[in-house]
């Protein structure tokens, strides 16, 4: 199974990014794949406050907008919904204390962890410095 992490939905939702066309090739592939694919709650937070944020870039994206695109990536494209289970709090920061991880780099840990726990095994991302979970393989799929 595959997980996507975030910066793969924003660049697939913004046509105006440079990303755009190849994100929206790398969602399909994924989601077409024989295990299929997700994301993380947390990745449904991050796209949808940096796409609706009053300062976003070109312009924010409506409510109906940010919603139609992961609604429709959801039912017509097969993508599931990851959610943590009980006693991820305490995995999360005893994998964090393993992993020396810290600063903002704790959310992708939240977002790898909930994949891996999700059945994904592989985690793709066009983010050059996502923390690597033990089990987990980073694949960026924009990389030429």
């Amino acid at each position: 199974m595959i997980a996507l992490d975030t910066n793969l939905l924003i660049y697939a939702h913004r046509a105006a990014t440079a990303e755009h066309r190849a994100a929206q090739r790398a969602i399909e592939e994924a989601c077409g794949a024989s295990g299929g694919c997700g994301i993380a709650a947390t990745s449904v937070s991050e796209f949808w406050a940096i796409v609706t944020h009053p300062a976003a870039a070109g312009r924010p994206s409506t409510i109906a907008e940010a919603s139609g695109f992961l609604r429709a990536l959801v039912d017509d494209g097969g993508l599931q919904v990851w959610t943590p289970s009980m006693g991820f709090g305490e995995r999360l920061w005893q994998l964090a204390a393993d992993l020396g991880v810290t600063g903002v780099r704790i959310f992708d840990l939240q977002i790898a962890l909930t994949a891996f726990e999700n059945g994904a095994r592989e985690i793709w991302t066009h983010d050059r410095a996502f923390i690597s979970l033990p089990g987990l393989r980073l694949q960026d799929p924009l990389a030429t």
